[in-house]
């Protein structure tokens, strides 16, 4: 084995990124962006698409949104990047695997699960988290097969930020309007048929906290055949919240729009309504005979001011119950523990000092780091990756000078391809998810929509390899298709 100055042209620095989504994006972008480093990034993902949450999270409606991936498109073909698909950390390639063939690991998989409320009768059928349902309706293969009974004619949504909101939405949106999305072909379905009158929208706070957009907030007064309701008396402020609403801009509209929702009075049209309600909590859920939810138990908070200032709820002893037969929470997320990788289980990330994975003494684990939001939470939006990334990335670079820099063992350009298919694993490469997105944009194309979407990984990869045999054998790397040994 020899020796060099990592990240030169006699010795690149070769990073592994795990996750395809926005933080590990903005991540790579931000090492190619170091003019002086000569970096070579392999980026895996579990499913064979790219871009993790704006394609499988993002609302369909939302399509301005996920032009954000025009911008990885870029990164994805610069010459220094690559990407496996289809490649499960864990199963088919492992921690120690990776340490073996890069300089550098960086783990960017998000928070895939949802919290729990905690209450009783949370696990009665209809009662469901909004990430299961978001998923469904984009076309995540592990909930394509999800079923969401759509029969009941009111639905409850707990939470208060951005995804309660659009499941909200998409509940009170025209099939019509829908039709004209990237929404998958069997939640449009579905929905046509959907008998949900009416959605109620439950905050356990008040008004002036939330936590959704005022964007997304808007939009529910541009629903076609559907309108919205708030009682003027949940808009009424205490001191606190009454300082909010002066100094900050984004609260102030937010209590503006839904004044203008309250003073419009409850909606008569005969279509469906959103109705918002704040301080109250879930305190359980009440099923019927056959195990199915027929209603939940609602409490009347007030906000007190803790020792650190922040406003937080308490329940007041007051109750009321909602009739309801589908129940969506939307309280919060967590990341799931990756094989081998240091893990927090009460904050639901992978531990980590400014992106450097750390033990339980805080001490760096060499070469691991974080970005996204397992190494923050569950905070911010797609761009809130950008400086995240970059965050990362500057320890990463500063990190390299002290990497003795020599080679392990096996190491080339094309070692992780010769594991791979030693292991049998059907890799997806950059160019075979192109022939992927042609594929679904061309069938959009056909009935007049953004894209229509391949929903089950073994559709997605029978398009993949008949892209693969158009494209021609002799043009593509030799490889091992089947199953992991």
């Amino acid at each position: 084995m020899g020796s060099s100055k990592l990240g030169t042209d006699e010795r690149p620095l070769w990073v592994a990124i795990i996750g395809a989504g926005p933080a590990a994006y903005f991540t790579a972008e931000a090492l190619f962006k170091q003019k002086e480093l000569n970096v070579r990034v392999d980026m895996f993902n579990r499913l064979p698409t790219p871009y993790g949450l704006v394609r499988d999270g993002v609302a369909p409606d939302h399509q301005s949104i996920k032009a954000v991936t025009r911008k990885f498109e870029k990164i994805s073909d610069d010459p220094r990047f690559r990407y496996f698909g289809n490649v499960t950390i864990g199963e088919d390639i492992h921690r120690d695997d990776l340490l073996g063939l890069y300089d550098q690991i960086v783990y960017a998989v998000g928070m895939p699960a949802d919290k729990q409320m905690g209450i009783p009768g949370e696990d009665l059928e209809g009662s469901h988290s909004a990430t299961e349902f978001v998923w469904w309706y984009n076309g995540h293969p592990d909930f394509t097969d999800c079923e969401f009974d759509l029969s009941a004619e009111r639905a409850v949504v707990v939470g208060i930020g951005n995804v309660a909101l659009d499941v909200a939405r998409i509940l009170a949106s025209s099939p019509d309007t829908l039709g004209t999305t990237d929404i998958a072909d069997h939640a449009l379905e579905a929905l046509r048929s959907s008998r949900v009158r009416e959605i109620v929208v439950l905050g356990r706070r008040g008004p002036a906290q939330a936590a959704f957009t005022s964007v997304e907030l808007k939009e529910f007064g541009q629903l076609e055949g559907a309108g919205v309701a708030v009682d003027p008396a949940d808009l009424e402020l205490d001191e606190e919240s009454r300082r909010l609403v002066e100094e900050q801009r984004a609260v102030r509209r937010n209590h503006e729009l839904l004044e203008g929702y309250a003073s419009g009075g409850a909606p008569s049209n005969g279509g469906r309504t959103v109705e918002f309600r704040f301080l109250v909590s879930p305190v359980e859920m009440i099923g019927g005979e056959a195990g199915r939810l027929e209603a939940v138990r609602i409490e009347r908070n007030r906000l007190t001011k803790t020792e650190d200032g922040s406003m937080r709820p308490r329940g007041t002893g007051e109750y009321d119950e909602i009739e309801a037969g589908l129940v969506f929470r939307s309280i919060g997320y967590r990341g799931i523990p990756l094989p081998g990788v240091p893990f927090h289980d009460r904050w639901g990330i992978i531990p980590n000092e400014g992106g450097r994975v750390v033990d339980e003494d805080g001490a760096p684990y060499p070469r691991e780091y974080v970005s996204g939001w397992c190494k923050r939470g569950p905070t911010g939006v797609i761009g809130t990756n950008k400086p995240d990334g970059a965050e990362t990335a500057g320890a990463m670079v500063e990190d390299a000078a002290s990497i003795a820099g020599e080679l392990p063992e096996g190491r080339s350009a094309n070692a992780i391809e010769a594991l791979l298919a030693k292991r049998r694993v059907d890799y997806v490469t950059f160019q075979d998810w192109e022939a992927l997105d042609e594929f679904e944009l061309s069938r959009g194309e056909t009935e007049g929509r953004p894209r229509v979407k391949v929903c089950h990984v073994d559709e997605m990869l029978e398009v993949i390899h008949a892209g693969r045999a158009r494209r021609g054998a002799a043009a593509e790397p030799e490889r091992s298709v089947g199953v992991a040994d």
